[in-house]
């Protein structure tokens, strides 16, 4: 009995799906609802798990085509044993995934330290190894003066599906909006100290870090209630405002970033915004998230400080018709009833298109969300 394995539906406005890795080989042994293979789409990459147990007998599309949702990309017939074959110690065989997974950052797995059963190196043991890497000291930039000989030639590097993606969207959101970015400055001094005091204790209680994003999404969640024009898309058939509040959040990758979505975040406390908007941008790091979880956002948020930056202007996520960024908390002398004081300060970036909102409008929202975050009652928090 042949078991098709078929290209999902990942989203309404999603027609096709492009193979990027199968993390089994013809002829393996597949468990049901093991992860089979990797697909990637305008909206999201995700890896599709397997829809029976078997034996992976046929391939039909190869890594790299993309093909119409519905179609058959593999069969699964039955096994003709029980395990897999593993060649040598449980510390020495690896998952088709962990090796593509290596091969693609330059990872020796000998050096990788296995947490999985008796041992093994799992995909999460390499991100993790990945994660450290990344995060050592460079080394020290040697400079020759002596002459090295002709210059090397340029190198050409493959575009990523998710940067290709990335680059249509950008390029249709500028042809599309006449953006304008509108610049206000806030002082987060209450809420830095109300997390140096309470770090401990709040990673503690709910399991993830407290940072400045949760406020800020809850503020402009607040704007966006008393300024609807901001929760809306613009058509030439007329204006489409929204109902529900659905917060994007922009979450770097390292070939990109991908937007997921804060369902209903008009109804959500600060600490279940935290909680959320950390476990999207984790597994959108670990390519888990599905399809409907980058969908029908109505604004987004996108913090521009976690990389350094000040201010931004960050582009519309289309059919949207705002942005917000907020850069890095800096402590800055400020005057304050003519005396000179030191204070946690921040810029808000807000992006809109300019076809429906005009800057009294922006202006107005920024002053809400100021406001929001300059008297934030942490009492509320919950």
């Amino acid at each position: 009995m042949k078991i098709e394995v078929i290209m999902p539906q990942m989203g309404e406005s999603v027609a096709e799906g492009t193979v990027v890795t199968w993390l089994k080989n013809a002829g393996e042994v597949v468990a049901k609802d093991e992860p089979l293979v990797a697909i990637s789409t305008d909206k999201v990459d995700v890896e599709i798990p397997s829809p029976g147990a078997g034996v992976l007998s046929t391939i039909l599309v190869q890594e790299g085509q993309s093909v119409p949702i519905g179609a058959v990309l593999a069969y699964i017939g039955d096994a003709v044993a029980t395990e897999a074959v593993r060649p040598g110690s449980p510390t020495s065989w690896y998952s088709p995934a962990v090796l593509h997974l290596a091969k693609e950052h330059g990872v020796e797995l000998e050096r990788v330290r296995g947490t999985g059963s008796e041992g093994r190196v799992t995909r999460k043991d390499v991100l993790d190894y990945i994660g450290q890497r990344s995060t050592a000291p460079a080394p020290p930039l040697r400079v020759s003066l002596q002459p090295s000989g002709p210059p090397e030639e340029d190198q050409i590097l493959p575009i990523s599906h998710l940067r290709k993606a990335i680059a249509e969207h950008m390029v249709r959101s500028k042809q599309t909006a006449p953006h304008v970015t509108q610049i206000h400055e806030v002082d987060l001094t209450a809420i830095a100290r109300y997390r140096e005091s309470n770090r401990e204790a709040f990673s503690r209680r709910t399991g993830v870090h407290l940072t400045f994003l949760p406020f800020v999404v809850k503020a402009a969640v607040t704007a966006l209630k008393s300024h609807p024009l901001l929760n809306a898309s613009y058509a030439d058939d007329g204006i489409v405002v929204r109902k529900v509040i659905n917060i994007g959040i922009a979450v770097s990758l390292e070939d990109g970033l991908i937007v997921p979505v804060l369902r209903d975040a008009g109804t959500k406390s600060v600490v279940t915004l935290a909680k959320e908007a950390a476990d999207l941008a984790a597994r959108a790091r670990e390519k888990r998230l599905t399809p409907e979880e980058v969908q029908k956002g109505t604004f987004t948020v996108n913090n521009l400080g976690a990389f350094g930056a000040l201010i931004g202007t960050p582009i519309i996520v289309q059919p949207q018709v705002g942005i917000l960024g907020f850069g890095r908390v800096v402590k800055r002398p400020i005057v304050i009833d003519d005396t000179i004081a030191i204070r946690s300060m921040a810029y808000l970036c807000l992006s809109y298109d300019h076809r429906l909102i005009d800057g009294a409008y922006a202006g107005a929202f920024l002053n809400r969300v100021q406001a929001d975050l300059e008297g934030v009652d942490f009492s509320t928090l919950l």
